[in-house]
């Protein structure tokens, strides 16, 4: 088998992450303060690819090339390809056909972690050379996802999209291994009610077309990352790997269990239990920072309680009553206590946001 390249799809909308990504790409949204995207990219270069190119939408195309650049960075070398519409992964490939040519390819969505990489998998599409190769795993919700039904030697018998009735909860993951043989099937297939060409019915093709598409069962975890719960879940996921690192200082205050402070950040005072997360140039101060929490780069906390949440950079809280938990707080936001009086609630709250006062 020649050389694989890599397609990583990263348009979309993120629709489901706002308001947060009404100014940001869904993939540059940090889990354990490192974009999910660039688990992606290190899953790639960790499987021996070098060839990568990124769909990126017209929106947040600009965003994505500041934050990856050229690839050197992974040991990659990365191709930008421009997606017009979000038209299906299906058009997505095909959309990649003059970057990917003749090369097999890993298609890898970009908001998906995979938590034992590719590695194993590229292996054995290079050895079993199959047409296709696709990750399932159990879900309890197959409804919401693509279905894989398998045949009694193993294989593949067919996919649905999105099935009213299930007739297995093995869920395609967003990892997918293919030869150019998925571009005739991707351009013979017609758009789904979404209006999208989708990729499920493109693999479909290339079963009916008596094409040999293998399945892998996923044993280790996998995330999608598209809502809020999603994110934490990753994050709370990836930290529980964490190796303990104290880089920043540590002043009257208790580190407990696996955390990593990064140089330059400043702990006074404070408790941190791990697993958690401290950035560089943060300052924690009169503060408890509970498990499973990923602190940004330059966020203040001071006389307020946190804990199973993800901090964006630049952002501050301080003097709360109460602990933050299960939060996601974007970049640069303040969250403060106002004059005790009058007591009266005010907001300054983007679109779509949800407020909840308990």
């Amino acid at each position: 088998m020649e050389e694989l390249k890599g397609l990583i799809l990263s348009g979309g909308k993120g629709t489901r992450l706002r308001p947060l990504t009404h100014t940001s790409a869904k993939q540059l949204v940090p889990v354990a303060n490192k974009p999910v995207l660039f688990y992606g990219l290190e899953a790639m270069a960790a499987a021996g690819i070098k060839d990568v190119g990124i769909i990126v939408a017209p929106e947040t195309g600009g965003e994505i090339r500041d934050a990856v650049g050229d690839g050197s960075d992974f040991g990659l070398n990365i191709e930008y390809i421009e997606q017009d519409a979000p038209s299906g992964l299906a058009h997505a490939v095909l959309t990649a056909e003059p970057f990917l040519g003749q090369s097999p390819f890993v298609m890898y969505l970009g908001d998906n972690l995979l938590r034992d990489g590719i590695v194993e998998l590229v292996q054995s599409f290079r050895s079993e050379s199959p047409d296709a190769l696709i990750l399932l795993t159990p879900v309890p919700d197959p409804e919401s996802y693509g279905v894989a039904e398998l045949n009694g030697d193993g294989g593949v018998a067919r996919l649905v999209e999105k099935p009213a009735e299930p007739k297995t909860n093995l869920a395609l993951v967003g990892v997918y291994m293919f030869t150019p043989a998925i571009f005739d099937a991707a351009r013979s297939i017609e758009p789904s009610w979404r209006d999208e060409l989708e990729i499920t019915d493109a693999i479909q093709a290339l079963v009916e077309r008596g094409l040999r598409v293998d399945p892998h069962i996923v044993h280790g975890w996998w995330k999608d990352t598209g809502q809020v719960q999603d994110m934490l879940e990753a994050n709370r996921l990836i930290l529980d790997d964490l190796q303990e690192r104290v880089d920043g200082e540590v002043i009257e205050s208790r580190v407990e269990g696996r955390v990593v402070i990064e140089e330059g950040a400043r702990l006074e005072r404070a408790t941190v239990r791990g697993p958690a997360i401290i950035g560089r140039g943060s300052r924690i101060t009169d503060a408890y920072i509970g498990p499973y929490t990923a602190i940004g780069d330059d966020v203040r906390i001071e006389k307020a309680e946190l804990e199973h949440s993800i901090v964006l950079s630049g952002s501050s809280v301080s003097d709360l009553a109460y602990r933050i938990e299960a939060s996601l707080i974007g970049k640069n936001v303040s969250i403060r206590r106002g004059p005790a009086l009058p007591k009266a609630y005010r907001f300054v709250v983007g679109d779509n946001a949800d407020v909840q006062i308990l």
